[in-house]
């Protein structure tokens, strides 16, 4: 099990793996979206997850999400694809209840390594108070794993990524950088300590910030994985016809993420998600790295939230206590024509750690 190198056997990392957004739109395009009244969410949406509606007080949201291996240790990479793969669920608002198992193995891949890895997610699961009822498993030279899963939501406490209001605030719940930084890992650039953080930010379940948010007139949320904060964002900004103006000097980078990025050290992910947004983004005078950052790819990134105004100091203050990271990052406006997403100049240097020292990561 120790001499086992599960990134060594991929080519991409987490979900910097996702077909880019662009891409993506290009490959849906055409596709007859057939109609269902009851359909309150499809994938023609690009939205979490799809949600259907089965009676006045219960609707079904279901997501899948898998990928390439993120971390060498098996039952490590298990909890952070099954963290990742919930995590729709709750941006929707939902509960997760039922999972199932996506698993491609080497047929050379010791059989102690693939019961560590289900049984990482396994765990993760119930954490998530869901259960796995089975699954499906293939042979592929190349690991992936992750689940299908089933939640429940009210269909009148649906939240979508489309539904923010001019007015609203924005808050994420995480910080962001792990793309970055698990590129600097593979290069072995990273200290123990930093690889038990981000480990710790990517099995963290966003079931606190759930939990915390359907108390309060949230709008809109989405959870930011692959497509980055900039690329998630830009499908709030134009689902909801909005814009969202980013104070970058509120928004919490991992320690030593731009200073990376200032280097050069990004992930694929990075440059396919500034090829989707950027000619939607209006950086203004902020650093090139601080951008890099920003198109990041994440894997089990945090929840961005569109909250009422007047509900946003009491959201802050209970999110501060059940997330590792509460940031108050900037608010959405009525969209005028043109740009979607607005950048105020960060005023942190790049050698600075950024606000991530108050936090801590058990």
């Amino acid at each position: 099990m120790e001499d086992i190198k599960l990134t060594k056997l991929a080519k991409c990392a987490g979900c910097g793996a996702k077909v880019g957004a662009g891409v993506l739109a290009k490959l849906l395009d055409g596709i007859k979206v057939h109609s269902d009244p009851n359909l309150l969410v499809g994938f023609d949406k690009s939205d979490d997850a799809s949600v259907y509606k089965v009676t006045d007080d219960l609707a079904l949201v279901q997501t899948v999400d898998f990928f390439p291996p993120i971390d060498d240790d098996p039952y490590t990479f298990g909890q952070i694809a099954a963290t990742n793969a919930l995590s729709d669920v709750y941006a929707m608002g939902g509960e997760p209840k039922l999972a199932l198992n996506i698993m491609a193995v080497p047929d050379s891949l010791p059989k102690e390594a693939v019961h560590a890895l289900l049984r990482g997610g396994y765990d993760k699961v119930y954490e998530a108070g869901a259960i796995i009822t089975g699954g499906h498993s293939i042979l592929d030279d190349e690991p992936k794993y992750g689940l299908a899963v089933t939640g429940f939501v009210h269909p009148d406490r649906l939240l979508t990524n489309s539904g923010a209001k001019a007015g609203d605030v924005l808050f994420l719940a995480k910080p962001l950088g792990i793309g970055i930084l698990t590129t600097a890992a593979k290069a072995e650039l990273l200290e123990p300590e930093e690889r038990a953080r981000i480990t710790a930010l990517m099995t963290t379940l966003n079931k606190g910030a759930r939990d915390v948010m359907v108390k309060y007139r949230v709008h809109a949320c989405t959870d930011v994985t692959g497509f980055s904060l900039m690329g998630h964002g830009l499908e709030m900004a134009q689902g909801s016809d909005t814009e969202l103006h980013i104070d970058t000097a509120q928004v919490d980078f991992l320690p030593r993420a731009v200073n990376f990025a200032d280097m050069g050290i990004l992930p694929a992910g990075m440059y396919r998600n500034r090829n989707f947004a950027e000619g939607f983004v209006d950086a203004g005078e902020v650093p090139l790295a601080v951008q890099d950052a920003l198109y990041d790819p994440q894997t089990s990134g945090g929840l961005l939230i569109a909250v009422h105004p007047d509900d946003a100091e009491a959201m802050y203050a209970e999110l501060k206590d059940a997330v590792p990271s509460a940031q108050r990052i900037g608010t959405v406006e009525p969209y005028r024509g043109g740009k979607r997403i607005f950048l105020k100049l960060s005023l942190i240097p790049i050698s600075e750690p950024t606000r991530l020292r108050r936090i801590s990561y058990a």
